[in-house]
């Protein structure tokens, strides 16, 4: 009977071992499986040497990225094992490609349309590209913008000297004494005669719009009388000089239209030549005219005035000085084609920038 017992007692145990070790070995089985569907399933981003990231930051940078991604490698990393031949560029493609580098600079991207600037910024953040200058552009509106720039001042004045020369040359001489104050297009003027005694004390003042002809109101002590001088008065000659009373005025930029001719020589200077056509608010009595610019410093040479298709006066400027650094024609010369004369205003004493009053401009100061 205790020999039953042992027996049924051994085997009890071994079946309990071999349960043991099937269980164990199951186990062990089932882990490995596990550890080996996980490793299976792992995202791509956590592999050691996954070259994608890298590429999709080259992308990022080529799309525009100024400062390129974290994810972007430096030109100086040690390649992957693994990568491609796009990874594998030397490390100098790398600087020719970065807008920071010396060696490229704004060569990094194709250009883009302006509508879409590559660098995904707004196109008032760009830097603005140089201005071309007024020569390059050619644009005769902006140089005779530039040329009446060049000689702002908020008042002028000189004395003047008048010798009128007839068609046999003889000449006849007149002094007068010339103020202005104000802006361009807005200022107002006078011019009192000083000699000879005949017309000493004669003043004509002017008021200047940039809209519309100016205002004229002439002063004769002889009367004691001053009169407005009538649009249709303009065109003629201001006592006994070949300068009419349109021809006092100040011309404005904004009076005119303009287009480039070409360009010429006056006097050994070279000019742009430049026709002017007044608009249909600037009442005068010439159709058009042209004007020869010089290019040194933008003064004029020349201004040919026509009617129709004639030229009736020429306007010559010379002996070109720089006062207060305002380049300045001490020398002025109008010519009548149809007479056939001439008048000839040398400028004495020019003075810009002196202190004026208002009142200085005004019916009661030329009646004094």
């Amino acid at each position: 009977m205790s020999r039953e017992r042992t027996n049924i007692v051994g085997i009890v145990v071994l079946t309990i071992l071999i349960t043991a070790v099937v269980i164990g070995a199951g186990w062990f089985g089932a882990t490995r499986y596990l550890a080996q569907q996980q490793a299976a399933s792992a995202p791509p981003e956590q592999a050691a040497a996954a070259p994608a990231p890298r590429r999709k930051a080259r992308t990022a940078r080529a799309d525009g990225g100024r400062g390129g991604s974290q994810e972007a490698r430096s030109p100086n990393d040690p390649v992957p094992a693994g990568a491609s031949d796009a990874d594998r560029e030397p490390a100098r493609a790398g600087e020719e490609n970065d807008p920071s580098s010396a060696g490229g600079r704004g060569s990094a991207v194709p250009a883009a349309p302006a509508a879409e600037p590559a660098s995904g910024r707004d196109e008032k953040d760009a830097p603005a590209a140089a201005a071309p200058t007024v020569a390059t552009r050619g644009d005769a509106r902006a140089i005779m913008e530039e040329s009446q720039r060049r000689t702002d001042a908020r008042s002028y004045q000189y004395e003047g000297l008048l010798q009128s020369f007839d068609a046999k040359n003889k000449v006849t001489e007149k002094r007068w004494l010339f103020d202005r104050a104000g802006s361009h297009g807005r200022s107002k003027s006078v011019l009192r005669f000083t000699s000879p005694p005949e017309v000493k004390g004669v003043a004509l003042l002017i008021g200047n719009h940039p809209d519309r002809a100016s205002d004229q109101w002439m002063w004769t002590p002889a009367i004691e009388r001053d009169r407005r001088i009538a649009l249709q008065d303009r065109s003629t000659r201001f006592f006994g000089t070949d300068f009419s009373f349109e021809d006092l005025e100040e011309r404005d930029v904004e009076q005119y239209d303009y287009s480039l001719l070409g360009t010429d020589t006056i006097d050994g200077a070279d000019c742009w030549k430049i026709a002017l056509t007044p608009k249909a608010n600037r009442s005068s009595q010439y159709s058009r005219g042209i004007a020869w610019v010089r290019k040194d410093n933008y003064a004029f040479a020349r201004l040919d005035n026509f009617v129709k298709d004639e030229v009736v006066k020429r306007l010559t400027y010379s002996t070109l000085e720089n006062i207060q650094g305002i380049w300045t024609a001490r020398q002025l010369e109008m010519t009548d084609l149809h007479r056939g004369s001439r008048t000839r205003l040398t400028l004495e004493q020019i003075h810009y920038n002196l202190p004026t009053k208002d009142e200085d401009f005004t019916l009661q100061a030329i009646r004094r």
